[in-house]
């Protein structure tokens, strides 16, 4: 069911609330995709294929973190500084806090309860309570970080220092600073791939490095299309978007040999991965649209229509109804 986007943009969006309370939990994931140009988080059943509302969000936002444990997904608008936290359940925004700097990337430790936000201009991290969205603390990064990951196992923070051509890695624990990697020229985005190995995805010499965050050691370097932005793993397999290419570079995870490159739309920059596993999906910031690949038969299935510029930078989709 699609409802009238008249209807899922006014007041408290009823009918996002009364769409999503009426579907089971294991009916399928929901993509949160910001878009910049329009200023807005379109909502997205992935499993109809078609956008079910758009949540106004003012400041152009681009960063963005699903956090289910919460029934929350965090978002960054860079023009206004500002962080906000939206209920997965209702679309309802639950809270928001102004930054001083550059806020751009962002990722969530649920089980601390903590939000990490990059600042782009002071070389540095925000740690930031979820409940009530409070400064706890700062950490130091290189010049320009951009993307940021918590490792699966909760054991790591990853920040792409771009300026810096390293990702720096800290104890998500204590948050102390456990140690800088070198890697490609101007490292954007950044994740880690299920047997650990921390990823940066290098804008300006067109590869992907991998490297052992417990001691930074080299796990080997992938060549990609033209501005690698993304990295997201599914089927035993590295999926990366290539701006300036309109397509995802498809690498094999134990030989780091090329396995193919898919078309997308135009200028892809978020990617992420389906619950299950067996689909990527592909933010394309031109096209306004996010493109669906299947993970094993390495083909576009479809495309759903998004906002005016779609980003989608960090983790966009919830493999469940909010925090049911």
């Amino acid at each position: 069911m699609r409802w009238p986007r008249d209807l899922v943009s006014k007041g408290p969006l009823l009918a996002l609330l009364a769409l999503l309370a009426g579907s089971a939990a294991s009916a399928g994931d929901f993509a949160y995709v910001t878009n910049q140009s329009s200023s807005d988080l379109s909502v997205i059943d992935l499993t109809a294929m078609t956008e079910i509302a758009r949540l106004p969000v003012p400041g152009k936002p681009a960063g963005v973190a699903v956090a289910e444990p919460l029934n929350a997904v965090f978002v960054v608008s860079p023009e206004t500084k500002t962080l906000r936290r939206f209920a997965l359940d209702s679309g309802d925004l639950q809270a928001e806090l102004e930054l001083d700097g550059g806020p751009i990337g962002v990722a969530v430790d649920a089980a601390r309860e903590r939000v990490f936000v990059s600042d782009w201009y002071n070389a540095r991290i925000w740690v930031i309570s979820v409940e009530g969205l409070k400064v706890e603390t700062t950490l130091a990064t290189g010049s320009a970080p951009a993307g940021l990951a918590l490792s699966p196992d909760g054991i790591w923070l990853a920040a792409a220092d771009r300026d810096a051509d390293q990702i720096s890695i800290f104890s998500a624990e204590t948050l102390h600073l456990h140690l800088r990697v070198p890697v490609g020229e101007r490292p954007f985005g950044v994740g880690f791939a299920p047997d650990g190995s921390a990823v940066s995805a290098n804008v300006g010499s067109n590869s992907i490095t991998l490297f052992d965050p417990a001691n930074g050691d080299s796990r080997g370097e992938v060549a990609t299309g033209e501005r690698p932005y993304g990295v997201a793993f599914a089927a035993g397999r590295g999926f990366v978007t290539n701006q300036y290419a309109d397509s995802v570079t498809v690498f094999d995870l134990k030989t780091l040999q090329p396995v193919a490159l898919i078309d997308v739309g135009e200028y892809p920059e978020g990617i992420d991965v389906s619950s299950d596993g067996r689909r990527v999906m592909v933010a394309n910031w031109f096209s306004n649209s996010l493109t669906v690949i299947d993970a094993a038969a390495l083909e576009v299935i479809g495309e759903i229509e998004t906002g005016d510029g779609p980003r989608a930078f960090g983790r966009f989709i919830s493999s469940r109804q909010g925090g049911s």
